[in-house]
């Protein structure tokens, strides 16, 4: 955590002229506000059903590709359902990562070097989102990296109330709208 500096100005024993004296950069910057990770868990975990319910209420008839491992009849309409509810999660991601990822990057110069974005991504980014750096770094050195997290947040308290079964279903259809194309 960075600390800021704190402006308390009392009305009483400095007058507005004062004011002056401070950078803009200083007026301009927002105070820091922080979110409860507890918060975030539930959000994350009632996003998919939300997503769900919504594509349910809507439902319009339109074209639309099926999935190459869809299979026929009703099974077709579900494995279409999740493909879009995928679709959709992996848009909200890529908005808001991108998003994320700008803020964390706007004094840094640009990265030249994929081992700099990873860099990046195993140190800042991971520890802006979950408060730690990532466990392990693999490589191939063909341009393919794993990262491993033995403790991640997102996934360590998943359950469901229809049982395991379901959870691995909720697991997978999360699991692959994460990517890591460099």
């Amino acid at each position: 955590m960075s600390s800021r500096p704190s402006i308390q100005i009392s009305s009483s024993s400095k007058s507005a002229s004062s004011l002056v004296t401070l950078s803009p950069a200083t007026l301009a910057d927002l105070p820091m506000r922080y979110v409860n990770g507890a918060m975030m868990d539930y959000f994350l975990i009632e996003v998919v059903n939300t997503l769900r319910e919504s594509s349910a209420v809507t439902k319009n008839p339109r074209d639309s590709t099926v999935s190459l491992n869809s299979r026929s009849g009703k099974n077709a309409a579900v494995d279409e359902e999740e493909e879009a509810i995928r679709t959709h999660l992996e848009a909200i991601g890529l908005h808001v990562g991108a998003n994320f990822a700008e803020r964390l990057c706007r004094d840094r110069s640009l990265f030249t070097e994929t081992l700099d974005v990873i860099k990046f991504v195993c140190k800042d980014l991971w520890a802006a989102c979950w408060d730690r750096q990532v466990d392990n770094l693999r490589t191939n050195h063909r341009g393919i990296y794993v990262l491993q997290d033995n403790a991640f947040k997102t996934i360590t308290r998943l359950s469901s109330w229809e049982g395991r079964a379901d959870a691995t279903r909720k697991a997978k259809l999360g699991s692959n709208s994460v990517h890591d194309d460099f």
